[in-house]
């Protein structure tokens, strides 16, 4: 199949719609299906690290007024990356390779405001209200999607972008597995003004900071920080769409994020309100340092949430069709590395590439998917796996383990050559 075809995407989260973006820009024929009735109906409140990768599909993807609109409603997110025991005692510090071609290309955004830009100029594109059920292949190959509202849309190529609990895959890669990591993690939002900075270290709402205490918890605490006002849009874009602390769009906040072994939690942890997983944490975590406690004392309830941990299982290779995965709905991975994200939007650049090549008739349409799935398995299973090791290494409770971990960490703080090899130029 090569020249005019039309592209169905499942689900319009930030790697489905960076697709969009991407494939209309290039003149391919695409429509995305959300099952939410309204862009306002699922807002995810919390920061995004969109690093030089994601940044670069970004760029390629997005026109270029909806670049600088990305550019101007980031905020500064803090690139130094401090390692400090509960006690708030320095580990290491990594400081950002200033050296590196990209390091400008690290930017800390509100997920709301980045959906909104990759929502811009897709009116007719994006049709809210569509819950995937099923597909079937019709005699000439093309793809029937059916929806739950007994609806029913054709396209040529279908991509699964539906998020870890993917509907697509279920049906078309029944063995790609997910599993419970037996991780929780907790996040809030520290709020950021002139009187909360006199609360606590600045270096929690500077730079990026990670807490490796004595025994098996962990916290990574990274600023969403505008220096001023936050810019918002002429359409709205960096707007808040909806009331209260969890979605304001407009104020600074350090977000930090707690992690534990899922067995430290009530088994109804995940229905609580955010002021009870609040004090959950704070009796945990009782004996860590004065500031660190009383940054989550501070933190408004309602931005407090717990999500169970899950990870992908790396698949075995499948043949190429017309039916494709990108982000969570093939690679879900723990959010220790912050690859998330980062991963769906290098897929959707990847991806886009390909179908606009063989749009313009420089290859086949399964060809093209082949070579973006060959590419996007290696570097997505593998950002699973580093994921999920460091996620269980952050919760170990093995003290031998995080004694000789925290003991690297000086080591190497005092060794320049082991710090460098160990964490990469920039660290020197």
């Amino acid at each position: 199949m090569r020249g005019t075809f039309e592209v169905a995407v499942i689900g319009a989260g930030v790697g489905g719609l960076c697709l969009a973006q991407g494939l209309h820009r290039a003149g391919v024929r695409v429509t995305v299906y959300e099952r939410d009735l309204t862009p306002a109906n699922r807002l995810q409140g919390y920061r995004l690290h969109i690093n030089p990768l994601g940044a670069q599909a970004l760029r390629e993807c997005l026109s270029p007024e909806l670049w600088q609109a990305f550019l101007a409603t980031t905020g500064r997110g803090g690139l130094d990356f401090v390692f400090m025991t509960e006690q708030l005692k320095p580990l290491i510090k990594l400081e950002a390779d200033r050296r590196d071609a990209n390091w400008r290309d690290h930017h800390s955004v509100s997920r709301i405001t980045l959906r909104q830009i990759l929502l811009t100029g897709l009116g007719e594109v994006v049709r809210f209200g569509r819950t995937f059920e099923r597909y079937e292949r019709t005699a000439d190959g093309r793809i029937t999607i059916h929806f739950a509202d007994g609806s029913t849309a054709t396209a040529d190529v279908l991509v699964a972008a539906d998020g870890s609990g993917s509907r697509v895959r279920q049906q078309y890669l029944p063995r790609a597995e997910r599993i419970d990591t037996g991780i929780t993690r907790v996040a809030g939002k520290f709020p950021l003004d002139e009187e909360t900075k006199r609360q606590v270290p600045a270096q929690l709402y500077e730079g990026l900071t990670n807490i490796v205490p004595a025994r098996g918890y962990s916290m990574f605490c990274a600023p969403h920080d505008f220096g001023g006002d936050a810019v918002v849009l002429p359409g709205g874009i960096g707007a808040s769409e909806r009331d209260g602390a969890m979605h304001d769009n407009t104020s600074s906040y350090v977000l930090w994020a707690f992690g534990a072994e899922t067995r430290h939690f009530p088994e109804n942890a995940a229905t609580l309100p955010g002021a009870e997983i609040r004090e959950l944490v704070l009796r945990m975590v009782a004996d860590w340092h004065p500031d660190l406690l009383r940054m989550i004392t501070m933190t408004d309830p309602d931005t407090v949430s717990l999500l169970p941990i899950r990870s992908a299982v790396p698949a075995e290779p499948w043949p190429a069709t017309n039916i494709t995965l990108l982000g969570d709905a093939i690679h879900t991975m723990a959010p220790h590395l912050g690859l998330g994200a980062n991963t769906a939007l290098r897929d959707a650049g990847l991806l886009c590439r390909e179908l606009s090549a063989a749009a313009a008739g420089d290859t086949d349409v399964v060809a093209a998917i082949g070579a973006y799935e060959r590419q996007m398995s290696e570097y997505g299973f593998a950002a699973v796996r580093d994921s999920l090791r460091t996620a269980r290494r952050f919760v170990t409770r093995s003290p031998l383990a995080r004694r000789g971990f925290r003991a690297f960490l000086r080591t190497a703080q005092r060794i320049p050559a082991l710090k460098e090899r160990a964490f990469g130029a920039g660290a020197a």
